[in-house]
């Protein structure tokens, strides 16, 4: 029961925070395009809390409610705090991806993805196992932008003025037929994020832009597994990839450090690919 009251809140917090979050899926095969080639893809990436996660978005809300509104001393309330790092850091959410990947040669690719709320650059190698069979392994790096998100269900946390680093490794291992009509591949990944909500100052006098927002900081550990598969013929495919991880998120909200909070979130995600 507790599983299926948690999936439910993170499919509602998905469908409530459209265009607030949102996955950072991979949605490339194991192996590398050849050098020259150029893929583009569009589509659209989910990012669903379950459990704990979910439970301390729905309980901040619960909150919420209870005082009719913002809380009157952000950061004071423990509970509040807590679903306030989740949001900004796990951004459960619904967002668009665009990108585009290049094969370099030596059977190595790069690429780069804008998926609403953040933008990831990667390359990566692949290593021949059979006719069909490779394996590769990557490096990404990642930017939460100012600006491209709207404010969540609480109020309070400020998402439109988030901003942040991260990295991943992915290591994956997959099948492509012959002709290219399908592909499957499967991996692991993991990461860290820092994010912050915070003023944001112009240069060289550090005016203030905007209103001030109430202070977030949140650091996320997390790794996972993914499976994908991709249909289509000569220069166009359908790609599906579902990613798996378990999130360790540590931070604090105005003058309230959250202890460690952990869970899980599911990332589906699709995309159409144009092969040049």
């Amino acid at each position: 029961m507790k599983r299926a009251a948690g999936l439910s809140a993170g499919l509602a917090l998905l469908c409530g925070g459209t265009g607030c979050g949102g996955g950072l899926p991979l949605l490339h095969p194991a192996q590398t395009l050849a050098q020259g080639d150029v893929r583009a893809e569009a589509g659209f990436s989910g990012n669903i809390a379950v459990g704990d996660l979910a439970n301390a978005v729905t309980q901040a809300q619960a909150d919420q409610n209870a005082t009719g509104g913002a809380p009157t001393n952000p950061g004071s309330d423990p509970t509040f705090a807590k679903g306030a790092i989740v949001l900004a850091s796990a951004a459960p959410g619904l967002a668009p991806i665009g990108g585009a990947r290049v094969g370099m040669g030596w059977q190595s690719e790069g690429g780069i993805v804008y998926t609403g709320r953040a933008i990831r650059f990667d390359v990566r190698h692949a290593f021949t196992l059979s006719d069909r069979w490779a394996l590769s392994l990557g490096v990404g790096g990642s930017s939460v932008l100012y600006g491209h998100q709207s404010d969540g269900v609480l109020s309070n946390v400020t998402l439109s003025q988030i901003h942040g680093w991260g990295a991943d490794v992915p290591l994956l291992v997959g099948y492509q037929s012959a002709g290219e009509l399908y592909s499957i591949w499967l991996g692991a990944r993991g990461g860290w994020e820092q994010v912050d909500i915070s003023d944001v100052t112009s240069e060289p006098k550090s005016v203030t832009l905007g209103n001030p927002p109430v202070p977030l900081s949140a650091t996320r550990f997390w790794g996972g597994g993914l499976l994908g598969f991709a249909v289509g013929f000569r220069h166009v495919h359908v790609a599906l990839e579902l990613d798996a991880a378990y999130q360790i998120i540590n931070g604090s909200y105005n003058s309230t450090t959250v202890p460690q909070i952990s869970g899980v979130t599911l990332a589906p995600a699709t995309a159409l690919w144009w092969d040049f």
